[in-house]
């Protein structure tokens, strides 16, 4: 399916899904908050319910077909909530998605990794870094999309207690414009 590489790349998922780099995540801003942002994912703790809209073929010519699924983003604290993991399982006409979101907080750095993996293809995505300023999260990398070198953003808007949106995008042209090609709504 078009949308196989948008789930194996990374996301988002977030939460979800969140995609893809393991490049030069120096650029990538630090957590500011307290305890160093270890704390940043603690709002989200919990099952939430979940719509997903997929770009069916990011960076392309055809780019205006969204794919629909919704269900449940389970979100799992690891080790005394210092880490934690986001279960998502979706479906929609096009199918279903059922991924996982490895976020793990690097004290050192003061920043977050988001490494995604589809249970399709069982592999692990190039994480992406970051953290939060001024309550939105941003976390940045590299990977690739048709053999082609692309960036990765992914993006954490929480939108009050019990609301929160996810946004990924692709650059094809180094980070000077965005393409969003997952956005997903949780919901309490």
């Amino acid at each position: 399916m078009p949308y196989r590489r948008i789930l194996t790349a990374g996301v988002s998922a977030f939460m979800l899904i969140a995609m893809a780099t393991s490049g030069d995540a120096s650029t990538a801003p630090a957590s500011s908050t307290a305890a160093g942002g270890q704390c940043d994912f603690d709002w989200e703790i919990g099952t939430w319910h979940t719509t997903v809209r997929v770009l069916a073929e990011p960076l392309s010519e055809s780019a205006d077909e969204w794919l629909q699924f919704s269900g449940t983003s389970v979100v799992r604290p690891l080790l005394d909530r210092r880490e934690n993991v986001v279960e998502l399982k979706v479906a929609g006409p096009s199918g279903h998605i059922d991924a996982l979101n490895l976020r793990l907080y690097e004290p050192a750095a003061q920043r977050w990794s988001l490494t995604f993996v589809n249970a399709r293809d069982g592999l692990l995505n190039p994480a992406v870094y970051g953290g939060f300023h001024d309550g939105v999260g941003e976390f940045y990398g590299d990977d690739q999309l048709g053999g082609r070198p692309i960036k990765v953003r992914f993006l954490v808007f929480r939108q009050g207690q019990d609301t929160a949106r996810f946004e990924q995008a692709f650059s094809a042209d180094g980070g000077t414009t965005w393409e969003t090609n997952w956005v997903a709504i949780d919901r309490r």
